[in-house]
């Protein structure tokens, strides 16, 4: 296995994580393709990928195309002479790509799929209240995460899991199994599985500012799975109404509180230093949250500056 020369693609901490784990076990990872430097913060700095940090730290080359198809990269790729390409949290590959290794292309999926098709599985998994998740590697094709299947492997899903707690776990195990999956294809003995055609289909879209809004109008239990489903990131938000102004405020961790009321939904109340929001149910405790343009902050440490009015409430 250790013979294989490896062209790994990724590029947030899930994908670093693994290509970490690959390293440590001796691979030989001869390039890392990540997405180009993109300028981010108050400063718009170039900012580097997780990866390619993580890369350049162990000398390995990178190649950090804006086209996949460009005739450049392609020729550089290709003079890496790479036996196959491990695929992590990356884009989509066209066909010129994905079929240049001489014993293939695959990738790892933080799912078991067919489940969960798309860019976040990890959140919409926790969103759904699923029990147990997992990751899966499988060939790529010319569509997305519908390849063959190479390896699964499940993962239970906690309680009180968080979208970061769960992502934590999936990058353990999945580092695991993409070492496997490479000792498996070294071996000649893959044997690549068809998906089956799913009678309900489970998906997991990207996240946008839209779909990651908290729409108050939920149970209780659907609302705290939304929370801990976004949290720590994208994180999930909503609007608050306080004295004729509206704040988009971001909620990262809170506490379901089963009860009995008539009061609105969204409205709110304030008990012994803990912000309570009525919902179907019961009451949504908010532990720590951030206003516009502020720190993330406790509840206790907001409500130090700050005092909700009669009628404010969260929509």
């Amino acid at each position: 296995m250790k013979d294989l020369r490896i062209i790994f693609m990724g590029t947030p901490d899930f994908a670093t994580g693994v290509l970490q784990h690959m390293v440590e076990e001796g691979l030989q990872v001869v390039a890392v393709v990540t997405v180009a430097d993109k300028p981010a913060g108050r400063g718009q700095k170039l900012q580097e990928s997780s990866v390619k940090k993580y890369a350049l730290s162990q000398q390995i080359p990178v190649l950090q195309p804006v086209s996949l198809r460009d005739e450049g990269f392609l020729a550089e790729l290709k003079a890496f002479q790479a036996d196959v390409q491990v695929v992590v949290a990356f884009r989509m590959l066209p066909k010129v790509v994905w079929q240049m290794p001489r014993k293939g292309t695959f990738n790892l999926h933080a799912s078991l799929l067919p489940d969960y098709r798309g860019a976040a599985p990890i959140n919409w998994a926790i969103i759904n209240g699923e029990t147990t998740t997992g990751v899966t590697t499988f060939l790529i094709d010319e569509q997305i995460d519908t390849g063959a299947m190479l390896l699964r492997k499940e993962v239970a899903i906690a309680p009180r899991e968080t979208a970061g707690t769960l992502h934590d776990k999936l990058m353990a195990v999945g580092a695991d199994l993409v070492v496997e999956t490479l000792a498996l294809i070294a071996s000649g003995k893959v044997v690549a599985q068809p998906q089956e055609k799913q009678a309900v289909e489970k998906q997991a879209p990207k996240i946008h500012k839209e779909t990651s809004r908290i729409a108050w109008d939920k149970s209780l239990e659907e609302i705290d799975r939304f929370v801990r489903g976004m949290a720590p990131y994208p994180t999930a938000w909503a609007e608050l109404h306080h004295q004729g102004a509206t704040y988009a405020v971001k909620l990262y961790e809170a506490i379901p509180k089963e009860a009995t009321h008539t009061l609105p939904i969204g409205s709110i109340r304030v008990q012994d230093k803990q912000i309570e929001v009525a919902v179907q149910g019961g009451f949504l405790c908010i532990e720590s949250l951030q206003f516009p343009s502020k720190k993330r902050m406790t509840a206790r440490e907001f409500l130090n500056g700050f005092h909700f009015a009669e009628g404010d409430f969260f929509a």
